[in-house]
């Protein structure tokens, strides 16, 4: 496994809980970081999100405290959980930012930071062979709520060659 340290946002754990998949942040990454404003979100959530179950059976250990967000990063009025990953990466040469928003996704690029989406997780699990297919997976994670425009949806298949 590449050494990779990721900081995930609270929608790729949803979604992938969602689903039964949130494992794969854990398989596929050398460490994982949640900032304590991402794991705020997940506790406030509703009581059977299965990623509220995670964080509180397993997702602890990966919980840090959050750094104090640059003005630059606060100016952008992401939400606290997302602002948080984006600081922890830009402070952090060598991580990589998990999140699915795009304000949030636009911001990392402004900032240079390398980021992920769970679509994007969800390919890499299956180029590692840690999934066989992906299409039941991305069809899942649309039925729970991850917008995604029909012809990305297509274009992902198609890279993971289903």
């Amino acid at each position: 496994m590449p050494a990779r340290t990721w900081v995930v946002n609270a929608s790729p754990l949803i979604l992938l809980g969602k689903i039964g998949q949130i494992d794969l942040l854990c398989r596929l990454s050398a460490e994982l970081i949640i900032p304590s404003g991402v794991a705020e979100e997940l506790e406030a959530g509703q009581e059977c999100d299965p990623a509220r179950h995670w964080l509180r059976a397993h997702g602890r250990p990966f919980v840090r405290e959050a750094d104090t967000v640059a003005p630059l990063i606060a100016a952008w009025d992401l939400g606290r959980g997302e602002s948080q990953v984006l600081q922890m990466c830009h402070t952090r040469p060598g991580t990589e930012a998990i999140l699915d928003d795009l304000a949030g996704r636009r911001l990392a690029e402004v900032l240079g930071i390398p980021h992920l989406g769970t679509m994007a997780v969800l390919l890499l699990a299956k180029s590692e062979g840690l999934v066989s297919t992906v299409r039941p997976l991305l069809e899942g994670v649309r039925a729970k709520g991850l917008r995604v425009d029909e012809r990305l949806f297509q274009h992902v298949l198609g890279l993971a060659g289903e």
